[in-house]
């Protein structure tokens, strides 16, 4: 667990984004995965208010799109610590979400009238001192048995990075906090998504070749909201009525299954495991469990080895 005034590593997870958001106070709101950059996958999810793209950061810059400097109207936050980009790509959704409809709740909505005349560096470093905000993200950090140093990354270890893309006044920004300003990426008339899957299918293929370490998620309406009003818009017509119904079932079931993942990952399963550790122990078990659980690993591997021999 991160200890105050630290933001822990959390997973690129829809259920857990989805009740960051909730936590945040946000209403209106969940994060749905996305395995296909074809048209017909953004369709279904209509209206999206944002993407979220995570990759393998190598510290090559992008040449699309034009950073801008200076003050802009867009929200943007310069990225002051690793650990916190997952929520601050989020946060750079969700506070440049121009439906009135979408109520961001009281937290994100103080943060953001607190930070408008900040420029970039600061807003980065309000949100990182953000305590609420800080607090929810914490909450799904992973217990380990032991800490651990911090230290630097190596030349060789995988380093992780989220950017945002959200349409904001007939523009298609990409909010990065490790670049000076958002970069515009151009106007859009009907459809913001036509201009984002280009840059996505482009910058994938760049690096297929030696990676597939990809994760694009995005802010999207309340599904439940949308089918509970589509339900009461058809109540008569049994074809329509029993379609939706088994579409609010298996939302209700994913979301469902969603809180059981969030709640194994906040528990603390760590005092139970020693307790347990120590219990075999005290009765003489441990030792010959751990034999007899190196002998099955051992019987595995053999007809691999003879394999690879032969």
């Amino acid at each position: 667990m991160a200890v105050n005034g630290q933001w822990c590593l959390i997973e690129s997870d829809p259920g857990v984004f989805s009740e960051l958001i909730k936590e945040f106070g946000c209403n209106g709101l969940q994060v749905e995965e996305l395995w296909s950059l074809d048209e017909s996958a953004f369709t279904d999810l209509k209206p999206i208010y944002g993407l979220i793209f995570l990759f393998k950061w190598k510290g090559d810059s992008e040449e699309q799109g034009k950073v801008l400097y200076g003050d802009t109207e867009v929200f943007f936050a310069k990225q002051v610590i690793n650990n916190a980009c997952a929520t601050q790509a989020i946060i750079s959704v969700l506070l440049n979400i121009q439906n009135p409809e979408i109520k961001i709740g009281d937290t994100l909505t103080q943060f953001k009238e607190f930070t408008s005349s900040f420029d970039p560096a600061l807003k980065g470093m309000s949100l990182t001192n953000a305590d609420r905000l800080r607090e929810v993200h914490n909450s799904f950090a992973r217990q380990n048995m032991f800490e651990f140093d911090s230290k630097i990354p190596e030349k060789d270890d995988d380093v992780y990075h989220f950017v945002a893309f959200v349409p904001y006044k007939g523009r298609v920004y990409e909010l990065d906090g490790l670049k000076p300003g958002p970069i515009d990426h151009g106007s859009y008339t009907d459809d913001w998504i036509s201009v984002v899957r280009p840059l996505l299918q482009t910058r994938i293929a760049k690096h297929a070749a030696t990676e597939i370490t990809f994760n694009l998620m995005a802010v999207v309406g309340d599904k439940l909201l949308d089918l509970q009003k589509q339900l009461e818009s058809v109540m008569g017509d049994e074809a329509f009525v029993g379609d939706i119904k088994e579409k609010i079932r298996v939302e209700e079931e994913k979301r469902a299954n969603y809180k059981i993942e969030n709640i194994r990952r906040k528990h603390n399963y760590l005092p139970l495991i020693m307790e347990m550790l120590k219990i075999l122990s005290e009765k003489g078990m441990l030792l010959p469990l751990t034999l007899k659980a190196k002998e099955k690993i051992a019987a595995k591997d053999a007809p691999k080895k003879e394999s690879s021999l032969s």
